[in-house]
């Protein structure tokens, strides 16, 4: 895995330049510069500005407010020379809560943002019911990196680092991390699947990019001993599984019962002189 240091804005190691340097013109020499930190209030304009050059969708102001400054998201930069180069923002949530956002008489930004906030229907079936009322589930709801530094490894960096938190011991009741990306979206879905996210469900017309309805994916990672419902094959495998186990207990039981009736047969015999 990459090393990396973890540090605070406000706290930052000291630069040779102290003049913030522009990211098209920062060439990326290795993994080992690349510092993360959690994104301030202060970052709200940079990381706008680039959320609107990395991403064809037109988030709300009120989305960089919270992901800027409420603790209830996990949002974490990649910063080279004091620039932010990558970022990644998850939020953790009940599974219970999946569907339950309704979405009525709504801006097209509320919209948007109450999407980004909640689950479609399809998602609902991400865990089994029984698992689903005390699990938790991590979800994505952006990763991006810089053009000008992709294919360097900030993009798993990133995943890595909430990949490491939601695995640790008190986020154990988090089964499971999913995302949702465009249908189109290849260079996405192609990472993800490397990184053994799995696609579950297909979401028709679940983005509006300037007016037209673009379909999607959910693309889910089980962590903690997470897993998605059985299907009927798992059923019958599970049953088949039992139904062969037990025969073979039963064999060994009755093996071991003839044993026992020999043994007692001869004893017997031998008892009443039947056989020297």
């Amino acid at each position: 895995m990459a090393q990396f240091t973890l540090y605070n804005k406000h706290s930052a190691p000291p630069s040779s330049d102290s003049t913030r340097v522009d990211c098209e013109h920062v060439p990326l020499c290795s993994i080992n510069d690349v510092q993360l930190r959690f994104l301030v209030p202060d970052d709200l304009t940079e990381v706008r500005q680039l959320c609107q050059e990395w991403f064809p969708i037109d988030y709300p102001l009120s989305w960089y407010e919270d992901i800027t400054s409420s603790t209830r998201f996990f949002a974490l930069a990649a910063v080279y020379n004091l620039a932010i180069i990558g970022l990644i923002v998850a939020e953790i949530k009940p599974y219970r809560n999946v569907n339950k956002e309704v979405i009525a008489n709504m801006s097209d930004s509320d919209e948007l943002y109450t999407r980004l906030s909640g689950f479609p229907m399809q998602d609902k079936g991400i865990l089994p019911d029984s698992m689903g009322r005390s699990a938790d589930v991590g979800y994505i709801l952006s990763l991006g990196v810089h053009r000008s530094h992709r294919r360097n490894g900030i993009g798993s960096l990133l995943l890595d680092a909430l990949m490491n938190h939601l695995t640790t011991a008190e986020r154990h009741s988090v089964k499971a991390i999913f995302l949702h990306t465009l249908t189109t979206n290849q260079p996405a879905i192609f990472f993800y699947e490397k990184r053994r996210f799995t696609l579950h469900s297909f979401l028709p017309y679940y983005y509006n990019i300037r007016g037209k309805g673009k379909d999607g994916f959910t693309y889910v990672n089980y962590i903690n001993g997470g897993h998605p419902p059985w299907t009927l094959l798992d059923h019958i495998k599970h049953y088949a599984s039992k139904v062969r186990h037990t025969s073979s207990l039963c064999a060994w039981v009755a093996g071991r019962v003839q044993q026992v009736v020999r043994w007692f047969y001869h004893k017997l015999l031998t008892r009443f002189n039947f056989i020297e």
